[in-house]
Parts: C-alpha cells; structure tokens; sequence
C-alpha cells in the first residue's frame, strides 16, 4: 500500500519571530487578510502592524467570529475575495487557524498560520475540523495544501495562559502512541495511505522531547519567560506532533475526544480531552497497567485531566461518549483489533478508575 508524508515548506520558531512576518508575507503575495480575533489584536496587534509597516506589506484584518463553521468559513472567503487579498494570515488558536485554511481552500493563494498559544498541533496541518453553530464538530475539511510558512514566536507563546500550553502537551503526548496503533493496524494517515516511517519517527521523538522538557517548560509558561526547554517544548507540541498526526495517523485518542464533543456540554480544551482518550486508548490496548499508570502520573502532574470527572463526563453519559467515537470516518478505525463500543467504554471506566487512584 502507498504512503507518503506531508509537510510545510518552512517552519520558523523563536523569540521576536513576529518580526520577520511582514518580510515572509511579501515574499508570497502583494497583499494579505489578516483572519484573527479581539483579543489577538490586544496582545500583539501593534507588533504585526509594525511588521507589516516596516516590510511595506499591505494587509486587511477580519475579526474571526469564535467557531469554524463551514458558513464562517464562506463569510471570510469573500471578505478575501473583495479586498482582493492574496495571502491568508491566520493569527490565533487552533479554530482561527483551522478558518483561515479554509478561506485559503476557496480563495487560494498563500498561507501563513501564527499560533498565539501552542495549545494544539493544528497549525502545520492540511486539516480543518469544522464545528455547527452550538460547537458540535461536524466533520473536517482535508486540504490539498499544507500552510506555507508556520511562524512561532515564544515570546507571545511564554506569556499566554498556562492552560492552553498544558493542554497542547495533552494533545502531543497522543500522537506517538496513536502513530504505532496506525501503523500496527495497516491505518490510514491524512497524509494519504499507510503511516510513514518518517512520520512515526517524529510522533516517537514528540513524546521523547515532551517526557524530557515539558515539566519545566510548564513551570515557566505564563510568565513571559522563554526558556531552553519552553522552546523544545513548543517545537514539539506544534511542529513534532503536527506532522507526527498527519503523517503518522490518529487512533482512538482522538476518537474519544469526538466521542466527549458530541455527547457531553463541556468546558474542556482539545488537549485535555485527549489526554483522557489517551489514557483509554492505552486500556484498550491492554498495555500493562504500570505503563498506563507511568502515563496517567506524569500526565497529572503537568496538570492534564485523568478521569471522567476531570472533563466533564459524567457516569450516565459514558455510554454516549463511546458511540460518539465511532462513525464511517473516526480515527477509531485506525485502532488494531478493531473495538467495539462496549469496548471502549470498559477502557473509559478502567482509565477513569485508574486517573482516581492518582488524585
């Protein structure tokens, strides 16, 4: 069976990165739509005009309206379209991203994505996951192209809120473990066929890099301190686990953070509930319960969720969850063995008893 990997052409990373945006933005088109939000501007609005103004970069800001939703989507296409813009800037978490890669599908031209937290691995990625209105996820749109330039600057990363770095650390600690399950089961990856040798051997180097850095790295964010292992840390939740995911494959992590969106109001981040779908794709796996619990300990100690409780899943509704993993395009089918729903809900109950145990 065929595999391939998938990337973007250029990743640049570092304190005072914002800078160059202005430069890098000229070199892919005359004119750029900047897609962010309120409080984006807030932070670092004056920096990128000063980027902008000093490359002589001609820009349009379009305030993202809170959920990627195809309509907002369509809303900003022609925002695009109309100011004739023909670089899409997306500036802010993982739904800014997700939109502006989208009006990019429909508008084409260049992309630069600039995440203001590193709270997921969404911003190196062809995927948009798309929501309903009510913040349901609806299904995703897969794009032909990768960003072309990802920009990180960790000056702006190291002063976001503490919450949102943990639960990037969530989100990447998946990504090795759901790599191997894709691999072992002949899975599909969104890079197109089988997992990549490549692929895997990146998701495996994310989790090395988060084990090693992210205690510290956690410690310093939130602070506005950008340090050594800060630095390792953010490499690896938004570049290592981006392309690990893409070019390695989701398993039943990710399917049991879908299964939480869709049965469960909840006020949990991406992040957090993966990492509780980490934990039970681990059960599932019947991997022994000391590697489980080594997972679940290190995870609680960062500050991530490890039961039911902790993202808002509440006994009667578990059930729900695991049906809400399952469907015709869930990374669940990536998972070897090919689980059953009573299956996964058994795995949510061991792992949730096993997060109790830690507390």
């Amino acid at each position: 069976m065929k595999r391939s990997f998938v990337s973007p052409p250029r990743y640049l990373q570092g304190p005072g990165a914002l800078d160059e945006l202005g430069r890098h933005v000229n070199d892919l088109g005359g004119r750029a739509l900047l897609v962010t939000d309120d409080v984006v501007v807030d932070v670092v609005g004056e920096d990128v005009d000063r980027s902008f103004s000093a490359a002589g970069t001609a820009y349009h800001t379009a305030l993202f309206g809170g959920e990627c939703t195809e309509d907002e989507i369509a809303r900003l296409t022609e925002v695009a379209r109309s100011e004739e813009t023909d670089v899409v800037v997306g500036m802010g978490g993982g739904k800014v991203i997700d939109v502006a890669k989208g009006i990019r599908g429909q508008a084409g031209g260049g992309l630069v994505t600039v995440p203001t937290v590193a709270s997921t691995d969404a911003p190196t990625s062809g995927l948009s996951v798309v929501y309903t209105d009510d913040g349901h996820i609806a299904g995703g749109l897969v794009h032909r192209e990768r960003p072309d330039l990802v920009l990180v600057d960790t000056d702006v990363i190291a002063s976001a809120p503490r919450r949102w770095f943990v639960s990037g650390v969530g989100d990447a600690l998946a990504t090795r473990f759901e790599a191997e399950a894709t691999m072992k089961s002949g899975g599909q990856t969104f890079a197109g066929g089988r997992p990549s040798q490549a692929g895997v051997a990146l998701a495996e180097r994310c989790y090395d890099v988060l084990r090693t850095h992210a205690p510290a790295a956690v410690d310093a964010a939130g602070d506005g301190t950008v340090t050594e292992a800060l630095e390792e840390t953010v490499e690896a939740i938004v570049l290592l686990s981006g392309l690990g995911f893409e070019n390695g494959g989701l398993a039943a992590a990710h399917a049991v953070h879908d299964g939480i969106v869709a049965a469960t109001e909840t006020t949990a981040t991406h992040g957090e509930k993966v990492c509780l779908g980490l934990l039970t794709q681990l059960v599932l796996e019947g991997r022994p319960e000391e590697t489980v619990r080594e997972v679940a300990r290190f995870a609680h100690d960062l500050g991530l969720p490890v039961t039911l409780a902790d993202v808002g899943v509440a006994a009667g509704r578990v059930e729900a969850v695991a049906e809400g993993a399952f469907g015709d395009e869930s990374s669940i089918h990536n998972q070897p063995g090919d689980p059953t729903p009573s299956a996964v809900v058994e795995a949510l109950y061991a792992a949730d008893e096993l997060g109790r145990s830690l507390e």
